[in-house]
């Protein structure tokens, strides 16, 4: 059964309970106050017949019981409801005399009293008449006579039976009152529940974004509350885990990416070492480059899982050599130019550059990479450093075919690609000018891109220079 039906049942039929036996427990009592208001009366007769009779015996004293009872006679006593009658018997209940008529029998009532003692009963008749009987003792000279009276309570009965069936009939309009009031009572108490409920299977669905309104302030508004901040905390915890995972596929995909570069290096160095023949001191240079671009393409792992999937900003900077730096990038890159015939110039100051070497390595690492990619017949590509006024920047100028005007805003965007086509054809991935603007910012410093369509592309990296 529905919460619904349930608190609906509930307030009824507790309603009812509370009403049927406080109504039944009323007129219960309001009987029983009658019913000791008719004893009360019935006993004050009783007790102002036996004064009667009192007087009588004051004047004859001497009066036997049988002449008691003629005497008893022509005694009367009048009440609201007419003349009271009574009746004069011996202990085994044989009428010996009296005044009127009383309908019911005595032997019961005065062989169960102890001597000196009055009581009554109840007495039913056959045509549905029912009597109060009371009796109580006189005693004279010559034995006991009990006086005996009645009152008839049949209407205090009838008006018990009437009473409850006005109150059967009003119970019954009153349970429909309370089950049209329960309705709207249960359907207001539960529409706080009932939205919660479609909030949470909106959730279920995936949609995280559910807010109940809270607009009361009882266990079902701290309900709404609660939900609420769950819903937050959901959302909030979901979303990080899709930024987690996010940034696991960029790391994956800028690793992919640039992994390419160093390994390129250490082919090209190892196919000069196995298809040419070379002097000794030629062989541990491109040794030595094999060597060092192995280690940091180890070191731009560790660098890359640092910076995109966990996310982190404290990389250590420290000064370099500027002209050093950039003949070491030289070296790393050259063969993959020379292969495609591409002339690369470097010109460098030997100025201070405050910067991270790895990372700043594949900054320029990049841009050569898509200074290449935009030519496909040959061309030149100038890699220079220069000081500049509160530090130093490294730029990278190529013949290529340049960037649309309108293209170039959103040339550092993650995946963005300008020539779909020819970038997946060439291996790319959208990511290399994205990571390079990160990678800059992470330095404290500007990428400025400059591009002419038809005439080539020039991209500065501003940095940090000696003492800033």
């Amino acid at each position: 059964m529905k919460l619904f039906w349930k608190l609906f049942c509930s307030m009824v039929l507790i309603t009812a309970l509370a009403c049927s036996a406080g109504g039944y427990a009323l007129i219960d009592a309001q009987f029983r106050n009658g019913l000791e208001r008719e004893v009360s009366a019935l006993y004050e007769e009783n007790d102002l017949l036996r004064y009667a009779l009192a007087q009588e015996l004051t004047f004859n004293p001497l009066y036997s019981r049988e002449e008691l009872a003629r005497a008893a006679g022509g005694i009367s006593i009048n009440t609201g409801r007419g003349p009271v009658s009574f009746r004069l018997s011996d202990g085994s209940g044989r009428a010996l005399g009296g005044s009127g008529v009383i309908p019911v029998a005595s032997g019961f009532l005065t062989s169960s009293l102890s001597e000196g003692q009055r009581g009554w009963v109840m007495e039913p008749l056959g045509d549905g008449r029912i009597y109060l009987h009371a009796a109580s003792p006189l005693r004279l000279e010559d034995g006991v006579l009990y006086l005996e009276n009645c009152r008839e309570v049949s209407s205090l009965f009838s008006d018990r039976s009437a009473q409850y069936q006005s109150f059967f009939a009003l119970m019954l309009v009153l349970t429909a009152a309370v089950g049209v009031l329960s309705l709207s009572a249960s359907a207001m108490l539960l529409r706080p529940l009932s939205r919660l409920s479609d909030a949470t299977r909106r959730m279920a669905a995936g949609e995280l974004d559910q807010r109940v309104t809270v607009d009361r302030d009882d266990e079902l508004g701290r309900l709404s509350v609660d939900f609420n901040v769950m819903s937050n905390r959901i959302r909030r915890q979901v979303l990080e885990l899709q930024e987690a995972a996010r940034r696991q596929e960029d790391f994956i995909g800028s690793f992919a990416h640039e992994i390419k570069t160093p390994l390129t290096s250490i082919i090209g160095y190892a196919d000069l070492l196995r298809s040419r023949p070379m002097t000794e001191s030629q062989v541990r240079e491109n040794a030595g480059y094999i060597f060092s671009e192995g280690r940091r393409l180890e070191a731009l792992s560790r660098k890359l899982m640092d910076l995109i999937v966990l996310d982190r900003h404290d990389f250590p900077l420290r000064e370099v050599p500027l002209d050093v730096f950039l003949q070491r990038v030289d070296g790393a890159f050259r063969p993959a130019l020379e292969r495609e015939g591409i002339r690369l110039t470097v010109r460098a100051k030997p100025v201070k550059a405050l910067l991270e070497p790895d990372l700043m390595e594949t900054v320029c690492l990049n841009l050569l990479d898509n200074a290449r990619k935009a030519m496909e017949n040959g061309g030149s590509v100038l890699l220079e450093g220069l000081p500049e006024e509160g530090g130093c920047k490294i730029t990278v100028r190529d013949t290529g075919k340049g960037i649309p005007e309108q293209e170039l805003g959103r040339v550092t965007e993650a995946f963005y690609m300008v020539d779909k086509s020819r970038a997946r054809a060439q291996g790319g991935a959208g990511l290399g000018l994205a990571l390079c603007a990160r990678i800059v910012d992470l330095h404290g410093g500007r990428l400025e891109i400059e591009s002419r369509e038809g005439q080539g592309t020039q991209v500065t990296v501003h940095l940090k220079g000696e003492g800033l």
